[in-house]
Order: C-alpha cells, then structure tokens, then sequence
C-alpha cells in the first residue's frame, strides 16, 4: 500500500464479526448484505454516499489514518466508527458502500518498485474506468471514469507516484468476493487476509522510460526541497482526478 514515509508499509495491504454478522451464511457474505446487518448511522451514510463522486469526497474529507499506535488494516465498520483512514481502508469502505448501489467491490493493486503498493477501489461507468483513493499524496487519490482500461487507469497514476522510492511496475485487480465467507465488511480485527490476497496477486507489468522517470524523480526532488511540507499537484493530468 503507496503510504509514503509515516505511511509506509512493506508491499500488500491487510478482516473479523460484530454487530448482525453472525446471522450472514457463507453464501450472503459473497452477495451484498441486506440493510438490517448495517447500524442505522452506516446505513444512513450508505444511501447519502449514492455516486463514486460522493464516495471520494467523503475520504477525501475523513482524516488520515497515520497508524501512529501501531499498523491497522480496519474494515468498513471500524474506519466508520474511528473516522480516519489510509488507502486500504478507505478502499475496502468504498467497496462496501458502493457495492450497495449495484457497484463490484473491486480492488486494484498498484504494484511499486520500493514494494509500498498503492490500494484503490475501482469502478466502471459507461464502460469507462474510474477510481476511489486516499493517500498522503494528493495525486494519488481518485480519477474520474475516463479510462478505456486498467492499463490506462493505472498510467494515470505514474507521474505522481514517483518520489523519492516509488516508481510504479504493474497492477493487479481482485474483487472482494473471491475471498469467500470472510468478512470483509464488519470484522473488529486487522484484514491480514486481504493483505495477504492482494500481496499474492498476478500483477501485469508496466513497462517505463528510465529517461521519464528520472525527469520527474528530478522534478519532485527540485519540489519538495523547497516545499518539504507540501504534496506536488503540478502534474498536466489534474483535471482527471477526482478529489
């Protein structure tokens, strides 16, 4: 997961059973539960969050997780009830709100040289792709459904992931429900499973210009000497993301 310095964590991100859980059978865990499993504050933010757009603002508004008590992988209930989040997290909270509005809950794993990936919740309208992100790093939130594949959605991403270790590889995609009866959803506990499912995934490769990447590495270097404090938004493709 792309969590730069205090966010860092060595490459795959990472489930548990509380409120109403216990009732869903292996077979409903796979499906999207029904309204009664959700607390009425969950439910309520479900039906106000009815658009990717609406889902993105949410995260980009909910404070950063900085895990400054210990690493976390929580799930949607936990981010809900902590209000904070990182990347998984906040991808894994989108899946399940959207997946309520007749979205996939997939996931794209966005491989990286320096093995700090990148999570984010993707979705496609109009048979374009689009996505849902949360970082330290403004560049690396969401992109609006203007992508014909993933291959694309991922490019999009290259030019901001590149600091002063990262440089983007491959990607991998997974839907949630291959994970089976685990919860996902609910679970008190860290995700290790989906840590482990997405470390594990088939990634397809990224091939990139050495002279590219040392122009922007150069780029960002030159950035945050002068503004060690600030997350660049300088890149020409701005008006893709989706904030």
């Amino acid at each position: 997961m792309k969590r730069k310095q205090a966010e860092a964590r060595p490459r795959g991100p990472r489930a548990g059973s509380p409120r109403g859980v216990g009732r869903l059978g292996r077979a409903q865990r796979t499906r999207k539960p029904s309204q009664e499993v959700f607390s009425k504050t969950e439910w309520r933010l479900i039906q106000s969050l009815d658009t990717p757009a609406k889902v993105q603002r949410y995260f980009s508004l909910m404070p950063y997780n900085w895990e400054r008590e210990g690493g976390t992988l929580r799930s949607f209930r936990e981010t809900v009830k902590r209000n904070e989040a990182h990347c998984l997290e906040a991808a894994v909270g989108a899946a399940v709100i959207l997946e309520q509005h007749g979205f996939p809950p997939l996931l794209l794993d966005i491989e990286s040289v320096d093995l700090l990936d990148h999570v984010i919740f993707v979705f496609q309208k109009d048979g374009l792709w689009g996505s849902i992100g949360r970082s330290r790093d403004i560049g690396l939130h969401g992109r609006k459904p203007l992508f014909r594949t993933l291959r694309d959605l991922t490019w999009s991403y290259f030019d901001p992931y590149v600091d002063f270790s990262g440089r983007i590889k491959g990607y991998g995609l997974t839907n949630l429900n291959d994970l089976g009866n685990y919860d996902w959803r609910f679970s008190p506990r860290n995700m290790t499973k989906i840590e482990n499912h997405l470390r594990e995934l088939p990634h397809r490769h990224l091939s990139s210009s050495d002279k590219r990447y040392e122009q922007l590495l150069a780029r960002y270097k030159k950035y945050k000497k002068r503004y060690p404090d600030r997350s660049p938004a300088y890149y020409d493709n701005r008006r893709d993301w989706m904030l």
